[in-house]
């Protein structure tokens, strides 16, 4: 099964045009950031996540993601619902 977050566009962090993307499969936690043409993906195992923390703001909340390797995904302007739904998928 795969879980599908979009950062909110108002959230600003370059999110109105180009908003962050993590996609949560059974394998990988799948972080997207779209650009004028294509866009930066960053793929990490769900096995060699090593931590999982929410950082939040007045309004949205900013997930950040570091792996057993060294790897970090830092996703801005989720909202603070689905920043505790992302690190609870994550923690399990």
């Amino acid at each position: 099964m795969a879980y599908e977050f979009t950062a909110s566009r108002v959230s600003g962090d370059g999110n109105a045009v180009f908003p962050d993307k993590l996609i949560i499969t059974d394998e990988h936690v799948i972080y997207r950031k779209s650009r004028v043409i294509g866009y930066k993906e960053t793929k990490i195992r769900l096995s060699s996540v090593g931590s999982v923390s929410v950082r939040q703001h007045l309004l949205f909340a900013d997930i950040i993601i570091e792996s057993k390797g060294g790897n970090v995904i830092v996703a801005r302007g989720f909202s603070r619902g689905e920043a505790r739904e992302i690190a609870d998928l994550l923690e399990e």
